[in-house]
């Protein structure tokens, strides 16, 4: 016996997150072409530089946004799982994107050390201060989506940028104050190291789901325990858990179960205890017999 189970809603889809990414990307954009005007009104090359990066964090969003889109798109005869996996491509190179953010970070921070500019001014940090209330806003709308790793890739960069911002911030206030211009690059190196910490668990994840690893946050060893305990159960092989998107789990395995159980009532344990256990509801359970005749081992189902 071979049943198919199939539940294929996603928890962070849908209107919410729409809303979300519109939003965000609708003042980020705004936030931008402020920082592109004051940039060229005050003449200067850091809110025009910061202006590019905060372009490429809406490039971020956008990416986020048309995988979710995707990812709710129906099977087709070409593509029978849909596009779900989008998700985990789109927070992969979200993560990527981030990596390079701080690479460029740590790169302007070392020119700085060796050749120390000075701030640009009480211009720079209201602006930079407008920057960490929109992006800390931003950051808001996708905190409920942290169990999805391609929203808490949206939600990385806009953590990301307000962090960068205030640094701004903080930085240019104790210039202003001391005239010591090697604090903005220590500031920055200090929050360049926070968002690569963050930022690289989301890189791990997001290449283990590309390779089909267990999810994160699934014991692969408690699951096959759970298995194993069923009532009638003797033994599971060709166990595999892999990730259908990056908030949805799929499950195949082999149940040998003895001759007197009821493959029914086993189906339907192993599929109460896959999706209360490990909320995994899209699976593929095969039965087979445990004891066939002549002790040869079942390898086709009932």
């Amino acid at each position: 016996m071979e049943e198919h189970g199939h539940d294929l809603t996603n928890p962070v889809i849908g209107n919410g997150v729409d809303r979300a990414m519109a939003i965000g990307v609708v003042l980020n954009l705004g936030f931008v072409i402020v920082e592109a005007v004051f940039g060229v009104i005050s003449g200067s090359l850091a809110l025009l530089a910061d202006a590019g990066h905060n372009a490429s964090d809406v490039l971020g969003l956008l990416l986020a946004w048309g995988a979710d889109y995707l990812a709710r798109r129906p099977p087709t005869r070409k593509y029978t799982w849909g596009l779900r996996r989008s998700t985990i491509y789109a927070a992969f190179l979200n993560a990527v994107l981030l990596l390079v953010a701080c690479g460029g970070i740590l790169w302007e921070a070392w020119h700085r050390f060796t050749d120390p500019q000075p701030v640009a001014g009480p211009t720079m940090i209201v602006v930079a201060f407008i920057g960490v209330v929109i992006n800390t806003l931003t950051a808001i709308l996708f905190i409920r989506g942290h169990h999805d790793a391609n929203i808490r890739g949206a939600f990385l960069h806009m953590a990301a940028d307000a962090a960068i911002s205030l640094g701004v911030v903080v930085a240019g206030i104790m210039i202003l104050f001391t005239g010591l211009d090697w604090i903005d690059p220590v500031v920055s190196i200090a929050i360049m190291l926070v968002i690569v910490v963050g930022t690289w668990g989301l890189f791990r994840e997001s290449v283990d789901l590309a390779l089909d690893a267990v999810p994160r946050g699934i014991d692969i060893n408690a699951l096959e325990a759970a298995l194993s305990d069923l009532p009638g159960v003797v033994s599971i092989h060709d166990l595999h858990v892999w990730g259908a998107s990056t908030s949805e789990a799929s499950l195949t395995v082999h149940l040998a179960v003895t001759t007197v159980a009821d493959p029914k009532k086993v189906l339907a344990a192993a599929k109460n205890v896959l999706r209360k256990s490990f909320r995994i509801t899209h699976v593929t359970i095969q039965i087979e017999d445990a004891t066939p005749p002549n002790g040869v081992s079942a390898e086709e189902p009932y």
